[in-house]
C-alpha cells in the first residue's frame, strides 16, 4: 500500500530515542509521507509531534497500529484495538506473540507478523 491508501497510523512504542526501531520507524514513515501519530505511555514529544499516551487519546481512530513494543504490551494494544474499533494491526518481529494473536483472531482483526517498513518498501 501507498501513503494515501492509509488515512492515519498509529505507531505503538514510539521512542525519543533515535537508536531504537519505535523512533526510526516513527521517523521513516512521517519522512515517506504517511499519515502517522506516536503512542507512548509517557507521552511528550517526538521529531516535534505530540506523542498520545494511548490509542484512546487519539482524536481520529487509526486505519491500523504498527506496534513496536514488547509482547505483553501488545496483546493490551490488541485489546484496545478491539474497544476502539481498529480491524488493523501489524506486529513488528519481536513484539507479537501466541496471546496477541489469538486475541486478534478473536476479535476479528487482521494481524500481520512482518516488519512493516521492509514489506512496504519504506526500508
Amino acid at each position: 500500500m501507498k501513503p494515501g491508501e492509509y488515512s492515519l497510523i498509529a505507531v505503538a512504542g514510539v521512542s525519543g530515542d533515535a537508536s531504537k526501531f519505535g523512533h526510526r520507524i516513527f521517523r521513516d514513515l512521517l519522512k515517506a509521507g504517511y499519515p502517522v501519530e506516536g503512542v507512548n505511555p509517557k507521552g511528550g514529544f517526538v521529531l516535534g509531534r505530540h506523542i498520545h499516551r494511548s490509542l484512546s487519546e487519539m482524536e481520529k481512530k487509526p486505519d491500523l497500529v504498527i506496534t513496536v513494543v514488547h509482547p505483553e504490551a501488545t496483546e493490551k494494544i490488541v485489546e484496545e484495538c478491539n474497544r476502539l474499533g481498529v480491524k488493523a494491526v501489524w506486529m513488528q518481529p519481536g513484539s507479537e506473540s501466541d496471546a496477541a494473536l489469538e486475541k486478534a483472531r478473536e476479535y476479528g482483526i487482521k494481524a500481520t507478523t512482518a516488519c512493516f517498513m521492509v514489506v512496504k518498501g519504506v526500508w
